[in-house]
């Protein structure tokens, strides 16, 4: 793959969009010695759950619950922000699904590989979901595939109402 001036400028962009939102949020709520709040972790989160900024958010949760917030609110946050994000992600998969078959790989391969992901896709958004891989990613590749995505949106929220649910109960302070 050949490195253009575009993805350059496009890797910048996200990272200059991971730096205003941490530095914007929590970063300036760290400076001035005050508490984390929920808007940060809500802002942060929501960022982290796009596809093109990849961000390892469930550190988040330790870091919030160590703050005092309610584990059952921050599982809630979580699962709700990502899945709004997911669904953007999910809607950009879609959109570019044709762009995507027409330049990147041939109707065939195209063809073989949505009868594949139809038959595994689920388990994959669950386990991409579950563990801290690039479920937003998964979420864009359902999309494309043309996945149900009432389907892949509700196997998305077990995934990571599981995932969050498990943070929460294994740091300190998270139930109670």
């Amino acid at each position: 793959m050949k490195l253009t001036k575009k993805s350059v400028i496009g890797v910048l962009i996200m990272l200059v969009a991971i730096i205003a939102i941490v530095g914007s949020t929590i970063g300036r709520e760290f400076i001035a010695g005050e508490p984390v709040g929920l808007v940060s972790f809500a802002l942060i989160h929501f960022a982290g759950y796009l596809f093109f900024l990849l961000m390892p958010v469930e550190i988040l949760v330790p870091l919030y619950l160590a703050e005092g917030h309610p584990g059952l609110v921050l599982i809630g946050l979580s699962v709700g922000t990502g899945l709004l994000a997911q669904t953007i992600d999910y809607a950009i998969g879609w959109v570019v699904s044709e762009r995507v078959v027409d330049t990147l790989i041939s109707r065939e391969k195209f063809e073989k590989f949505k009868a594949t992901f139809q038959k595994w896709g689920g388990w994959a958004i669950f386990t991409f979901n579950l563990l801290p891989l690039s479920s937003p990613n998964m979420l864009l590749v359902s999309g494309i595939m043309r996945y149900n995505r009432l389907k892949a949106l509700l196997i998305s929220a077990s995934g990571l109402a599981v995932k969050y649910v498990v943070l929460v109960f294994v740091f300190p302070g998270g139930f109670g």
